[in-house]
């Protein structure tokens, strides 16, 4: 389930969770996190990182471009730098049809 569509509205996110939301490893947040300027998750008093929605929206971003784009990250950087409203724009409508995608599936198995 996306994570813009649940119920209580979060202010922090753990990085299992959102790992979990993006469909990645957390490794591969803190690899993207050393990387991308655009991700800075606030740190707790034990060093356990928390993102936000703005941290969580970027890492959508990066996940298009280099997932589904097939961008290296150098090429993402350079893209984020272009244009990151028409990227950010095109990774929610991908997103959304993930979303719809999904529900269709559901709905398939369920009428079989």
């Amino acid at each position: 389930m996306p994570w813009k569509n649940r119920p209580t509205e979060k202010l922090y996110w753990t990085i299992s969770e959102v790992a979990e939301l993006i469909g990645v490893n957390a490794s591969i947040l803190r690899y993207w996190e050393s990387e991308f300027d655009e991700i800075q998750p606030h740190k707790n008093k034990k060093g356990n990182r928390l993102f936000t929605k703005a941290d969580i929206e970027n890492i959508q971003t990066i996940h298009y471009l280099v997932k589904v784009k097939g961008y290296t990250l150098s090429g993402a950087k350079e893209q984020l730098k272009a244009n990151k409203v028409a990227i950010a724009t095109k990774a929610e409508a991908v997103n959304k049809l993930q979303e719809i995608k999904e529900y269709l599936l559901q709905l398939k198995s369920f009428l079989d």
